[in-house]
């Protein structure tokens, strides 16, 4: 691939840009823009790749100075240096432009001479000052990995005494940083930053300190702790705390003054029952509850001497639920925001990934000091598009990869790379013995001839292959980009592509066809397809006689107002369930929205029965103290047309009949025919008298 830098050349004058390009072409990629407009598009699109714009001052639509203005809003001109180029000479004009920060300026006529040594000085000096904001940034990075390191190993000595891994300390430092992400997000109440997530993330390697005082006897006993073993295990807080506030130094550094908090008050709670203080609420510094949370997740989650492991999902509902004590409601809604990626957070909470999200605090930071700036967009541009790849990556569960070349060597994608075995860079791949185990030798060349076969204009090619995954042969398609330089000839330099198991292709194929026709909580169908399913038996078997149930959910209000949203939401999953056992097989049940549900169904001749047994099984029972009622509304086609909507509206005016009636019963719309083909009335009657309902099916006066 081609190493040479970029310059955007923005002047409206076709002449002078390819004068210009003709200048630098050889050494450097030209990418011109005709306007300032154009040019700005240009700065958006490329601005990580370019190294050097030169600009014009008149030009239509956007002058050179309102190119200069957003340069200056956006902060690219600290990042990417401006030369400008133009026949106007006045003072005015020059001044203004340097206090802008053009980096230099050049007149016309000019000497193409000139033009090229100051082009190359000006990049020349821009790398230099890029490389020097590196090794500040590598610097600090590497102080701050030393002081993490030792701490980490602090903490882990601590924790070897306790019987355990030292993972613990890990655990709640990925924890504590999670959660206060998503605080950060949620709320400015407690004034947090990037530097103040650091610090807590880091502090609350020590929460657990105090333990070295605590007798081996009582730190692992297997069993229940005695009264007077609790009293001397709870001291370990308040020994943590003097043995920081003991240090002869540092009492003034923001890292001891959040790891005094964290030791004394990690055991405090929201009602004010922890200890040893008894502080309540907001009195308990909210580095200490978020670490108190993240230490109660992860002891739930992990084997200790005394107990075994609860999963995932048991502990965020215990916490949830109040089981292992009160925690700030602002926290709780944290947790369950984050609740579906805690897992993935641990699972990459080693030293490694510590340290690169310490790298980008360090460079948050950075980012606050205006000689440093522009370094740190150019990293920062590179690391969102890195983020975005990755995450798309994941998303997909294909194996991805890049191969080039020169040097030889094939980049996989994160999840391609777990999923193969392999490193995440290869380089030699056809050497490696690892990488060509995994793809037959003559697939791999006929691929490489396929891709070498290609042209500029027609790049991509599809193989199909048996590919070793896992230790089990898999069918894979393979679909790859061939890459050729800008050079005449053409060059091929590489390829990107994936690989797509076709097995794994058919699997997410039905999980979104079943994503677009299910309830994503309760398993049944969704309004849309249930209408669509409904509309499509009432064409394709017209005469037949059909019903439509409209069910709700009574006070289910109050079971979300008194026990909270995911009590609400296992309520209706729990009614979803009676549901599904209380119809047939040819029957449909779906969600319609929020506690309301229906049924359609096909009946010969007894509907009184069918409809009282659905509603027999579905209504009554209680879910754990709360008790299933339901109201239901029902229409058949023998009195109203066999459409779903019409269907639809008369069992939703049958419901509202029931609702406002006391609720707790079903009752069915009926139309009362006085002449043939029109109707006099439409009343809801209750469907508790079966014989009522027989007389007015057959059209007898009621």
């Amino acid at each position: 691939m081609t190493s040479k830098q970029t310059i955007l050349i923005i002047d409206d004058s076709e002449m002078n840009r390819a004068i210009l390009a003709d200048m630098l072409g050889n050494e450097f990629d030209i990418i011109e823009a005709e306007n300032g407009v154009e040019g700005v598009a240009m700065l958006q699109k490329h601005g990580p790749e370019i190294s050097l714009v030169l600009l014009d001052i008149v030009m239509p639509e956007m002058d050179g100075f309102g190119v200069l203005n957003l340069m200056n809003k956006y902060h690219w001109i600290e990042d990417i240096p401006v030369i400008m180029i133009s026949a106007e000479r006045g003072s005015t004009h020059i001044e203004r432009a340097f206090d802008l920060g053009v980096i230099d300026f050049i007149s016309r006529p000019f000497d193409a001479l000139i033009v090229h040594r100051r082009v190359v000085n000006t990049i020349l000096l821009y790398a230099k000052q890029k490389r020097l904001t590196a090794m500040v940034a590598e610097q600090i990075f590497e102080k701050e990995h030393r002081s993490s390191l030792m701490i980490d190993i602090l903490s882990h000595i601590v924790e070897f005494r306790n019987g355990e891994s030292g993972m613990h300390v890990r655990h709640v430092h990925t924890l504590t940083e999670t959660i206060l992400k998503v605080l950060l997000r949620r709320t400015e109440k407690y004034h947090l930053t990037q530097t103040d997530i650091s610090v807590i993330s880091t502090a609350s390697a020590l929460h657990d300190i105090g333990k070295i005082a605590i007798p081996e006897d009582v730190l692992n006993k297997p069993g229940k702790l005695t009264n007077e073993e609790f009293a001397i295990m709870k001291t370990h807080s308040m020994v943590g705390a003097e043995m920081l506030e003991a240090l002869p130094f540092y009492q003034d550094e923001p890292l001891v003054k959040a790891a005094y908090q964290i030791c004394r008050w990690h055991h405090e709670r929201w009602d004010g029952r922890g200890y040893p203080d008894r502080l309540k609420g907001d009195e308990i510094p909210i580095s200490a509850q978020i670490v108190a949370l993240a230490d109660v997740y992860d002891a739930l989650t992990s084997e200790r001497v005394y107990k075994p492991a609860f999963s995932h999902e048991q502990a965020v509902n215990m916490i949830l639920n109040g089981e292992c004590g009160t925690f700030n409601p602002l926290l709780m809604d944290c947790l369950r925001d984050c609740a579906d990626v805690i897992q993935e957070e641990l699972k990459g909470g080693n030293l490694e990934d510590r340290s690169h999200r310490e790298i980008q605090n360090v460079a948050l930071e950075l980012h606050k000091h205006e000689e440093l700036i522009a370094s740190e967009r150019t990293l920062e541009l590179l690391e969102h598009e890195r983020m975005k790849y990755s995450f798309f990556a994941s998303l997909t569960k294909e194996i991805q990869f890049e191969y080039t070349v020169t040097p030889p060597s094939l980049v996989l994608s994160t999840w391609g790379a777990e999923k193969l075995n392999l490193p995440e860079v290869l380089m030699d791949p056809y050497q490696n013995q690892q990488a060509r185990a995994i793809m037959d030798a003559r697939d791999l060349d006929n691929l490489a001839d396929m891709l070498h076969s290609t042209t500029p204009g027609n790049p991509v090619v599809t193989y199909d292959c048996k590919l070793r995954v896992e230790g089990e042969e898999r069918w894979h398609r393979i679909i790859a980009r061939a890459a050729w330089s800008s050079e005449e000839p053409p060059r091929y330099t590489g390829c990107i592509g994936k690989a797509l198991d076709n097995h794994s292709s058919r699997l997410q194929m039905e999980n979104l066809e079943r994503q677009a026709s299910h309830d994503t909580l309760t398993g049944l169908l969704n309004r849309a397809y249930a209408k669509k399913r409904i509309m499509e038996r009432l064409e394709d078997r017209p005469g037949g006689h059909y019903a439509l149930a409209i069910l709700d959910l009574d006070y289910f209000k109050s079971a979300n107002d008194t026990y909270g949203h995911m009590f609400g939401d296992q309520v209706l999953k729990f009614l979803a369930e009676r549901m599904r056992h209380s119809i047939r097989g040819g029957d449909i049940a779906a969600r319609v929205g929020g506690d309301e549900f229906l049924i359609f169904l096909e009946y010969k001749e007894d509907l009184e029965s069918t409809i009282e047994g659905i509603y027999n099984r579905v209504n009554g029972g209680v879910y754990e103290d709360f008790k299933i009622s339901v109201s239901m509304g029902v229409a058949s086609t023998e009195l109203v047309d066999a459409d779903f909507e019409t269907l639809f509206r008369c069992a939703d005016e049958a419901l509202y009949v029931v609702k406002n009636s006391g609720k707790g019963h079903y009752s069915y719309y009926h139309e009362v025919h006085t002449h043939v083909g029109e109707v006099s009335a439409v009343s809801p009657i209750d469907g508790e008298s079966a014989a009522g309902k027989t007389a007015q099916k057959k059209g007898e006066q009621v």
